[in-house]
């Protein structure tokens, strides 16, 4: 539900926790790069992407459906079985693939293999950052909640209120971590002043000169490609090739998954893969009776398998100079191999879920079925 900051802010942590009890922490990044990047397709609840991708599938149904509207719970049910479904094979991945792979976790030379028992000292500064990151969190509750609230738009209906509190949630987190990690450098008198406070903030930038480094090429290859708009020429043609098959519909849909997991090899970025498919894919199986929710979960399916293994996805490098933090020599071939089981396993089980799912004609979410019934004026001029 936090969107792209689950990147910035589980990986570490992931990382630093399986460390902390001995297990190779790149195997923690790597399953928590799985579940946030498979939370796009995954989820118990409607989240902020929902409202994006729906609303992109949105304009694509009007073209032959002047009077379809977005139901941002249209996926609700279907992403809901997808978290029941992505969590158990991405345990077991990581516990039979991943971790085996990577070999005992051997601690940088005068890192011990486990954290020492907390002492009394440090106890009490944890305490301290927890109250710190609690008052962080009323207030900025109060900013939404109380009369007045300046980060609640009231003159805007339904989700649409929530936009000046999701805007400031970058800022927020900011708050939130500045406040806790200074609270218990005082506590336990690692800051002592000023100029401890900017020697720690510099070492943190200096760790993360490597992802400088490689964003600044990446950026580069990514902006060259966008430019030459390769990835949605491919994307058109393939979907037009889909089209051309006369598969039947669960098969179709499938086709759909395995299409956008090989272009996430090709676009990253899940809202600019969808731009460029919607158009085409939602009303081409409108036509065959297909609704534009069950093309958006089958499209989601596709999107959260694979873009986790794609050096193209925003995150990639991101996630490479975590992964540096504890081995450095670590580069994007390893991460790809790390993460290439959880894309071919959670790929299978989500093809399978929504072959079945539309085999068995289960609602997608309140409201929102997997075929469409278009009114009466459009269902006689459509193709029988």
């Amino acid at each position: 539900h936090a969107a792209d900051t689950g990147f910035v802010i589980l990986l570490p942590l992931a990382g630093a926790a399986f460390a902390a009890v001995g297990r190779h922490p790149i195997a923690g990044i790597a399953a928590a790069f799985a579940g946030v990047v498979g939370s796009f397709a995954g989820n118990p609840l409607p989240g902020q992407f929902d409202a994006l991708i729906l609303g992109l599938s949105e304009p694509a149904a009007r073209l032959i459906d002047e009077t379809w509207r977005a139901n941002l719970v249209g996926n609700w049910f279907f992403t809901a079985a997808g978290a029941l479904v992505f969590v158990p094979v991405a345990w077991w991945v990581t516990v039979n693939v991943v971790e085996p792979r990577l070999g005992p976790w051997i601690p940088p030379e005068g890192q011990p293999a486990q954290d020492a028992p907390l002492t009394d000292a440090e106890r009490r500064a944890l305490a301290g950052a927890g109250l710190a990151i609690l008052a962080v969190v009323l207030t900025w509750a109060a900013l939404v909640l109380a009369p007045g609230a300046p980060l609640l738009d009231r003159a805007a209906e339904g989700p649409g209120r929530w936009t000046p509190f999701f805007r400031s949630l970058v800022a927020g987190f900011f708050v939130l971590f500045l406040a806790g990690g200074v609270t218990y450098g005082l506590m336990t008198r690692q800051i002592r002043s000023d100029r401890d406070l900017v020697r720690l903030a510099s070492e943190s930038m200096a760790a993360m000169a490597p992802y400088i480094v490689l964003a600044f090429a990446a950026a580069h290859f990514i902006a060259m490609f966008s430019w030459s708009n390769l990835g949605v020429i491919i994307a058109i043609h393939g979907a037009e090739a889909i089209r051309s098959t006369g598969l039947p519909i669960p098969i179709l849909l499938m086709a759909i998954v395995l299409l956008t997991a090989g272009l996430d090899m090709l676009i990253g970025s899940a809202s600019a893969k969808w731009a460029a498919l919607a158009p085409v894919l939602v009303p081409m199986l409108m036509l065959l009776g297909i609704s534009p929710e069950m093309t958006t979960a089958a499209y989601r399916m596709g999107d959260s398998s694979v873009n986790m293994a794609s050096p193209l996805m925003p995150y990639f490098g991101l996630v490479l100079g975590f992964c540096q933090r504890w081995r450095p020599g670590f580069g994007v071939g390893g991460l790809i191999s790390a993460m290439l089981p959880y894309s071919a396993a959670m790929m299978c089980a989500g093809m399978l879920l929504v072959g079945l799912w539309s085999a068995l004609e289960a609602p997608l979410g309140p409201a929102a079925s997997v075929h469409y019934s278009p009114p009466d004026a459009i269902s006689a001029s459509m193709p029988r």
